[in-house]
């Protein structure tokens, strides 16, 4: 049997012995199916083609999970290490025994997450290979996940996984989608790892927060007010999204609750384009 992955999210998919039709994941409206049509491959096929991932300090105790070219959405995967145990958030789509060495040596996992099932990766063979630690989904999103296995547990609401690590659950890109709050992070002045469900802008002193980011659907101003209250009431100065370049180093703060709160002016018409007025 094999485990499928689709090409285009990245997602890992039941072992059998044909790969499904479809990507539910790639054919909702908040992702795509590419115009050479759905397409599947492995973990050894990507090994072969010459995928590695490797793990690298980004600042004390907290790691990136890259791969190399990239895989799919192409997400940068974090673990965060605390004295009671790891996160592993957000891993790759190619599963590489070099990296769970190397997430091993760094004192393994206690539990995987993500911030929404696009950026679930090879999360239950990262389990698997690390001592079947719980894959945690929020209960909202269950009809996404498209690699049953024991390890899969849900949750919803705010979960604190490990000690000064907790889960927030805000909705908006998913029912689901969630940060991660790390109280201890930036030298105790805290890290919010967001994934997409805040997702920095290209001038990194920006966020904003959408449906679908590949065909610009927008949220409505509940969703909005949403994220923003539940992330407002914790202290954070850094904030890591989903890839290399969405960080925020700092004011991250600020920045969320100023971005999200300009964005209910203009979709509730309160704000006018300098050209109209």
């Amino acid at each position: 049997m094999t485990t499928w992955i689709c090409s285009t999210c990245g997602l890992e998919h039941p072992d059998t012995e044909h790969p499904p039709e479809t990507c539910a994941i790639c054919e909702d409206e908040r992702q795509y199916v590419p115009d050479s049509g759905q397409s599947w491959t492995t973990h050894r096929a990507l090994a072969e083609a010459g995928h590695r991932v490797s793990v690298q300090e980004l600042e004390p105790d907290l790691y990136a999970v890259r791969c190399s070219p990239r895989f799919a959405i192409g997400q940068r995967g974090l673990l965060l290490r605390t004295p009671q145990g790891n996160l592993l958030w957000e891993p790759p789509g190619v599963f590489d025994a070099a990296a769970v060495a190397a997430i091993q040596d760094l004192g393994g996992a206690a539990v995987i997450t993500a911030s929404h099932p696009h950026l679930v990766g090879a999360s239950v063979s990262y389990s698997h290979a690390l001592g079947d630690v719980p894959v945690l989904v929020a209960e909202a999103d269950r009809a996404w996940v498209r690699r049953p296995d024991p390890v899969v547990q849900f949750w919803g609401g705010t979960r604190e996984v490990l000690p000064g690590v907790k889960l927030l659950e805000c909705g908006g890109h998913f029912a689901g989608s969630a940060v991660a709050h790390w109280a201890a992070g930036a030298q105790g002045r805290g890290v919010l790892l967001t994934g997409d469900t805040i997702f920095v802008g290209g001038d990194r002193a920006s966020v904003s927060a959408m449906r679908s980011y590949v065909n610009l659907i927008p949220l409505p101003a509940p969703a909005i007010r949403r994220i923003r209250e539940t992330v407002a009431p914790y202290a954070f100065d850094r904030l890591y999204g989903g890839f290399d370049h969405a960080v925020i180093d700092t004011g991250a703060h600020r920045v969320v609750v100023d971005s999200l709160t300009r964005y209910l002016g203009w979709i509730g018409g309160e704000l006018v384009p300098q050209e109209e007025r």
